[in-house]
């Protein structure tokens, strides 16, 4: 088993959910509140968790399998703060805030990933 808390990835990602929670969609209008609000938060949150949860698996292979659906759900992020910003619920500088933080969670997902399945042993 590895520790999460050791994984930059997982910093990263922690790190994404802060920032959306304290500073994208705090700014949502109310009516938003069980839309895009709701969809956002879960996405964020569901980074890190499904990588605390591979953490917990005891094959790379499974660990991957979690790590697919972290990036799944930072893509659904993206997706959420790109339709936010069309929708001038944040300004452009916090969309690109947020859109730098989720491209980093992204592209250090995706450098995992592929480690692991060329059958490397990750280092927590």
């Amino acid at each position: 088993m590895r520790d999460y808390k050791k994984l930059e990835v997982w910093k990263k990602s922690h790190e994404m959910y802060l920032y959306i929670k304290k500073n994208v969609a705090v700014k949502f209008p109310k009516e938003e509140r069980y839309e895009l609000t709701s969809q956002l938060l879960r996405a964020a949150l569901s980074v890190p968790l499904n990588i605390v949860e591979g953490c917990g698996r005891f094959t790379d292979k499974d660990f991957a399998h979690f790590l697919d659906t972290a990036l799944g759900s930072t893509n659904e992020t993206d997706y959420c703060c790109f339709a936010a910003s069309e929708l001038n619920y944040i300004t452009q500088s916090e969309y690109d805030s947020a859109n730098k933080l989720i491209n980093e969670v992204r592209a250090m997902l995706i450098s995992f990933l592929k480690f692991l399945r060329n059958g490397n042993n990750p280092t927590p």
